[in-house]
């Protein structure tokens, strides 16, 4: 038996080191940590995609930044940096079209600009703030490397400079300059591969430095995890779902007949209402 379980304990362990091998900065457990209190790879990202000299002051990970709405969405930022203006800038990575959608941006870019003013101050002192999601592929289809979204005056076609910025990068974009090297980089999975060593060292502290992975070692199995949860609440909500249109059962009467209670419950429900 303690062979057994020493053997499935050594199975796990190196599918998380495959798993680990294979990540890449698209996936934003990796590039959360890179890029968390790293100052030179932010401003390396930021001026390539913003193509201008940038001074970071602070950045930071996987920040949270809940709604002031009860009830509302609160969001987590991949990369939430800020200038030496004050201006603002979430830097988004995403694999899927839903995760890059376009009403997400704007939401975004609110949470943003409603925490940029205190009581008492005017509207004009609030700062630029920029919402960037570096998607995988190419997002309008049109093979450019950047898409900046701004907003105009329908009737003049000038722009409506608000400072409020939307930039979607293309991830599938392969050109022989800064932000074709970039993209390379975030598609890479060997540090010693990549173009820009602001990024490569990052990706090896994570990948090949034993503090650095074993961080990355937690963040897979907590992930596993959740994963594991979220599919077993996707299969009872479909049981559920099966109770109440075979049956004609409420939903609360579906949760009860399979005994279904505690957190399992309240995440079901979510699942259902969605």
């Amino acid at each position: 038996m303690a062979e057994d379980k020493n053997s499935k304990v050594t199975q796990n362990q190196d599918r998380i080191n495959k798993l680990i091998d294979g990540l890449t900065l698209f996936d934003d457990d990796l590039m959360s940590r890179v890029f968390d209190k790293n100052i030179e790879a932010t401003e390396l990202l930021l001026r390539i995609i913003l193509e201008r000299k940038i001074k970071v002051i602070s950045v930071i990970g996987q920040e949270e930044m809940k709604s002031a709405a009860v009830g509302g969405r609160n969001i987590t930022l991949d990369v939430h940096a800020l200038d030496e203006n004050g201006e603002k800038m979430d830097i988004e990575v995403q694999g899927n079209s839903e995760g890059a959608h376009i009403r997400r941006a704007r939401y975004h870019s609110s949470v943003l600009d409603s925490r940029m003013l205190k009581e008492g101050q005017e509207f004009k002192e609030i700062k630029d703030s920029y919402v960037i999601f570096i998607y995988k592929r190419d997002k309008f289809q049109e093979g450019l490397p950047l898409y900046h979204i701004d907003r105009y005056v329908r009737e003049t076609g000038k722009l409506f400079e608000d400072g409020s910025h939307i930039i979607y990068v293309n991830g599938n974009y392969k050109g022989d300059d800064e932000i074709g090297y970039l993209m390379q980089d975030f598609h890479q999975t060997d540090p010693d591969n990549m173009h820009y060593k602001e990024l490569s060292q990052g990706v090896r502290h994570f990948k090949e430095v034993e503090e650095g992975r074993d961080t990355m070692c937690e963040a897979v199995q907590e992930y596993a995890k959740e994963y594991a949860n979220e599919y077993a609440n996707e299969k009872q909500a479909a049981n559920v779902k099966n109770l109440m249109e075979s049956a004609g059962f409420t939903m609360e009467r579906a949760l009860d007949s399979l005994k279904i209670q505690g957190e399992e419950r309240e995440a079901i429900i979510q699942l259902l209402q969605k």
